[in-house]
């Protein structure tokens, strides 16, 4: 991953993090998931939406309203 990438939102619920990723596209902002969730162990580890530094304010006052 590129290092202008920060970290927005996680879940450990994969819809709510796509949803929250379609919500962004739709205004314009790129984002990109990463699930850290264990393969065995679906119980363990989060699903992770980072978006671009130069983006990230826009996109927290998206997320929080």
């Amino acid at each position: 991953m590129e290092k202008d990438w920060v970290l927005l939102y996680s879940s450990t619920i994969m819809h709510d993090v796509h949803l929250k990723r379609i919500y962004l596209a739709e205004n314009g902002i790129e984002s990109v998931i990463i699930n850290k969730k264990d393969s065995i162990y679906q119980s363990f580890g989060d699903i992770e939406l980072y978006v671009n530094r130069n983006e990230i304010l826009k996109a927290k006052k998206l997320i929080d309203s």
